[in-house]
């Protein structure tokens, strides 16, 4: 059985203000989310890290082969009326947020589709709120604000005015970020920057814990 709700996807409108997006609360079902909750991987500090520098095992495993696969590809080229068959994909694990993260930006010229999959259990703070925004210099000038929790699905069309961001927060903070790419060369190259910068953090795990 599916681990995510297609049939929500398919129903969900895109929207084209300010830019091609859209959101699906309760993407993962409600059924299997806390067992993929449970085998979420150990995550050795903030940023991006990629799955080749974690333990990716369980429901957590079968998560992300679902979200590769022919059915959540082809819904998201119905809605955004593109090709992906020939566009590599790239995948990103995050565990914790600093203070310094959120600020506005549109994502690199690189990625065409971005796919944010959101892993917490609840969500009470203010902060840590992704809002898809009118400009890239008002965060209170927003048309959407999303809870990152529950399993909500957030895929948005990169462009020069895909702006987003969100209020400052610090502590967990656990989503799954997917992007198909211009290239393999751009998978290979942001890949290691990611699988160096997670090493690091394994070795250095004081330098980020101090401040987090």
């Amino acid at each position: 059985m599916s681990l995510l709700d297609y049939d929500a996807l398919r129903a969900t409108e895109l929207q084209r203000e300010p830019y091609d997006w859209l959101i699906v609360p309760d993407f993962i079902r409600p059924d299997a989310f806390e067992s993929i909750v449970a085998d979420y991987p150990r995550v050795p500090g903030p940023g991006s890290h990629p799955p080749s520098e974690l333990d990716i095992r369980g429901r957590f495993a079968e998560l992300m082969a679902e979200l590769d696969g022919p059915a959540f590809r082809e819904l998201i080229e119905q809605k955004f009326g593109i090709d992906l068959s020939d566009k590599p994909t790239m995948y990103t694990v995050r565990g914790f947020c600093r203070k310094s993260d959120g600020k506005i930006h549109t994502d690199s010229e690189t990625k065409i589709i971005t796919v944010l999959l959101y892993m917490n259990q609840r969500w009470d703070a203010d902060g840590g709120r992704l809002r898809i925004l009118r400009n890239g210099t008002d965060l209170d000038d927003y048309v959407a604000e999303v809870p990152p929790h529950g399993g909500t699905l957030l895929v948005f069309r990169r462009s020069d005015n895909s702006w987003h961001g969100h209020e400052p927060f610090e502590g967990q903070r656990r989503a799954v970020q997917m992007n198909w790419v211009t290239s393999a060369d751009v998978v290979s190259y942001e890949q290691r920057r990611h699988r160096i910068s997670s090493t690091l953090k394994k070795l250095n795990p004081r330098n980020w814990r101090a401040s987090a």
